[in-house]
């Protein structure tokens, strides 16, 4: 058994920028409310661009800086709980437009805590030998889900993707990805709801944020400890991008003052299964995290679910 790492990261976003003041024209509200209560300035709005266009661009991109071509990649796991189809999979529709031929290619849907629960999947399968090179990815069009006359919801999401090229490490090579720290409160899964064939997000903002505040910094640690990296360790701290409230509330918890906490809410709003990798690809493109550093990713929302892991930034 060997172990995997992540070899190279890319993310995408719409070009269409939709700010606070003009949600301000649709709903009641205004931007000094949605920065206090969110921390959110703006999030991405795709047009014409579907949930696999997106997914494919991020992927492309991440494929492109790794190295490696599309004939290396054997497997292909997307992320998403927005996709509109269910069938063809994201995955496999990411692969044809890559011209990725026969991967084993799979959707699957933890909501806001899918991007590390799809790296925790890959990173097995290529301890068990199943594959060998994999493209893992975050990808929502939450907008088509978006009830815009709700200004409890509608302020909050956006869309984008993000996706890491991931690859079995060398015998010799300490491995890249720790160990996964997942779980669930399933009954609190009516917390965040998509439901019916004509669906709207909808979620009770209060249970999700004491629940997120309360419990997740010592589920947090436990990943750190899964992987034998102290806190104090950490260069980077990168959560699922859900309020900055709630994102400074777990890392003042975790204690990690010396760390990079990543805040991609503030221009892309909450973007599900795509903020983890998305601001994560964002902090590398910019040479805010070292390579080899160690970064602990940890997402939560819909489900409830929760996951993470630490990871060496690549």
């Amino acid at each position: 058994m060997t172990g995997s790492r992540i070899l190279a990261l890319g993310h995408y976003q719409p070009s269409r920028v939709l700010t606070n003041d003009e949600l301000a024209q649709m709903v009641d509200t205004n931007d000094e409310w949605i920065r206090d209560r969110v921390g959110i300035v703006t999030r991405r709005i795709a047009d014409g661009e579907t949930v696999a266009d997106m997914a494919a661009a991020a992927a492309g991109k991440a494929l492109a800086s790794s190295g490696l071509t599309a004939a290396d990649i054997d497997l292909v796991v997307v992320a998403t709980c927005s996709a509109v189809d269910r069938s063809p999979n994201v995955a496999c529709r990411v692969a044809a437009k890559l011209g990725i031929n026969a991967p084993g290619a799979y959707d699957i849907n933890t909501a806001c805590s899918g991007f590390s629960y799809a790296l925790g999947t890959v990173d097995h399968a290529v301890r068990a030998g199943a594959a060998r090179n994999a493209i893992v990815i975050g990808a929502e069009k939450l907008s088509d889900f978006t009830d815009w006359t709700d200004r409890s919801t509608c302020i909050i999401f956006g869309d984008g993707a993000g996706a890491a090229v991931v690859t079995a490490t060398a015998d010799d090579e300490p491995a890249g990805i720790g160990p996964v720290l997942w779980g669930s409160v399933p009954e609190k899964s009516d917390a965040v709801r998509i439901e019916g064939w004509r669906p709207y997000i909808q979620q009770e903002g209060q249970t999700v944020f004491r629940w997120a505040t309360t419990a997740l910094a010592p589920l947090a640690l436990q990943a750190c400890e899964r992987a034998g990296v102290q806190p104090s360790e950490l260069a980077a701290f990168v959560p699922h991008q859900a309020n900055a409230r709630i994102i400074d509330g777990i890392a003042k918890r975790l204690g990690i003052p010396q760390a990079i906490i990543a805040k991609d809410i503030v221009e892309s709003g909450n973007t599900s299964a795509a903020s983890v990798p998305l601001a994560l690809s964002k902090l590398v493109e910019r040479g805010e995290i070292a390579s080899g550093a160690p970064v602990l990713l940890f997402g939560f929302g819909g489900g409830l679910t929760y996951a993470g892991q630490v990871v060496r930034c690549p």
